[in-house]
């Protein structure tokens, strides 16, 4: 097995980051108990941050980004896995902290990482990412808060991003209504339709300055953006509902007031999926084995190679990117 692979490498000079394609060593990598061989990774939204440095996600230089992998086992002392096992790995501070999967080797611990169910190869698992499997611990948590598919719509905020996309599809295929909000309403709505969105709505109504307690609209919502939208989105959940939080786009600000949470009995129930608990993770990954449909995550998914990262990473902070994109390593 050749002791040399191509990675790519952040590395800051001073307050500037730069970033490059180059060769490492097995050397290089980092303290870990199972080494593999990366097949697949993604660009996440954060992987955009990390790579534009428009926000301090990398937090050790030189380092290799990207907070998603899957492979195969090359070696492990970890002896729940053994060589040849198809394994995938989201968070736990990958491309942050530790080198991540924008490489064709990564050494992790085995802590880490979860077996694939047999369902999902390599591929379908960067397709679904960070992204998709946090859009499944969304849908867990609206059904978790008792949002049953009989109780009325649920909205689906940044729509055409990769946590909307996959939210979009679940949703569709365990017979919810999804109506789905996209900045780019009129030009993405035939895919958003295509995903198994019920209704389209341009963000806008959602974005501006509202009102503290607003018509009921929603039965529940899956939102990626916070700020003003999900101040606006809470005010319009109706009695009893939920809303499920995963992302800032917007801003990480909520200019809300308590009158949802106290007059209508709303749920705001946060989700973080970098150190979510290993049952909860094989949980996830075993409700999108059979949850998902892959012929419209196929749909919503492109492919591109390692060098385009730097690009992609660029268009995904400015949400010029739709659904999933897989990286062949």
């Amino acid at each position: 097995m050749a002791d040399k692979f191509r990675a790519l490498l952040v590395t800051q000079d001073a307050d500037r980051q730069s970033v490059a394609v180059t060769e490492l060593r097995d050397a290089d990598l980092m303290a870990g108990d199972v080494t593999v061989e990366v097949e697949h990774s993604t660009v996440n939204y954060k992987d955009g941050l990390a790579i534009t440095g428009k926000a301090p996600i990398i937090r050790k230089f030189p380092l290799i980004p990207g907070i998603d992998l899957a492979g195969k086992v090359l070696r492990s002392e970890d002896p729940r896995f053994k060589a040849g096992d198809r394994v995938v790995l989201n968070g736990y501070g990958l491309g942050e902290v530790h080198h991540g999967g924008y490489a064709e080797r990564a050494r992790v611990k085995g802590d880490w990482l979860i077996l694939l169910p047999d369902k999902i190869s390599t591929a379908n698992a960067m397709a679904i990412g960070t992204a998709g499997y946090t859009a499944m611990l969304c849908v867990l948590a609206l059904e978790n808060a008792g949002i049953t598919p009989d109780r009325g719509d649920v909205l689906v905020t940044g729509a055409a991003g990769g946590v909307g996309s996959v939210a979009i599809a679940l949703l569709d295929k365990l017979g919810y209504r999804v109506v789905a909000s996209s900045r780019r309403s009129e030009q993405e709505g035939d895919d958003l339709q295509g995903l198994g969105a019920d209704e389209i709505i341009n963000a806008r109504e959602l974005s501006g300055a509202g009102v503290p307690l607003a018509k009921e609209r929603w039965a529940g919502a899956v939102d990626s953006l916070g700020s003003r939208t999900l101040a606006n989105l809470l005010s319009q959940i109706k009695y009893d509902g939920a809303v499920a939080a995963c992302g800032l786009a917007q801003g990480s600000d909520l200019p809300a007031t308590v009158l949802p949470f106290i007059l209508r009995d709303v749920t705001l129930a946060g989700v973080n999926s970098v150190f979510t608990p290993q049952e909860k993770r094989e949980e996830a990954w075993g409700r999108l084995a059979m949850d998902l449909d892959l012929a419209k995550l196929s749909s919503m998914t492109s492919r591109a190679r390692l060098d385009e990262v730097p690009a992609l990473a660029a268009e995904v902070v400015a949400g010029k990117t739709r659904g999933r994109v897989v990286i062949d390593l």
